[in-house]
């Protein structure tokens, strides 16, 4: 009898690379003339980056360079999810910036109903904050891997644990 063989679909973020690409971000800003004098900090806290500076346009500068130390750094960009522009003292402006790790609800049942259409024999089953698919033809995992790699989700997926 052949043995089950089976993956998971995750959402993780390396917290070492993100601070990586922060500390970098932050020489960055230190160094550029277009930020002198604008006290401009960029720090994260848990599962969430701080941003606070002058104005919207130094906000979306500081964004874009940290977005490209993270693909730099093979870190995906859906992995971010940005709140709301907040205006502070001096006409200051303020972003948080959710890290999004693990799957919530409606992604993973996104995740399986994906799975589900593309009738390949395997199962997908939930399993807290990640998807665990299993299949005895591991043709049929692979074919789910790339059919979900192919899917454009709004969040990051990655694979683990496949055996």
């Amino acid at each position: 009898m052949a043995k089950e063989a089976s993956f998971d679909v995750v959402s993780q973020v390396d917290l070492q690379e993100v601070d990586n690409a922060l500390n970098q971000t932050e020489r960055e800003i230190t160094t550029r003339f277009d930020f002198k004098g604008s006290n401009t900090t960029i720090e994260r806290k848990d599962q969430v980056i701080h941003i606070d500076t002058t104005d919207d346009m130094k906000l979306r500068n500081v964004i874009d360079m940290f977005e490209g130390k993270l693909v730099k750094r093979g870190i995906n960009i859906k992995s971010l999810k940005y709140g709301k522009i907040v205006p502070s003292l001096g006409g200051r402006v303020k972003q948080d910036i959710d890290l999004q790790i693990g799957l919530d609800k409606e992604q993973t049942k996104k995740i399986t109903s994906t799975i589900k259409d593309l009738k390949l024999k395997v199962q997908a089953t939930i399993q807290g904050d990640s998807v665990r698919v299993t299949g005895k033809n591991k043709d049929d995992l692979q074919a789910a891997i790339a059919a979900l790699k192919a899917q454009d989700f709004d969040f990051a997926v990655q694979f683990t644990n496949y055996r």
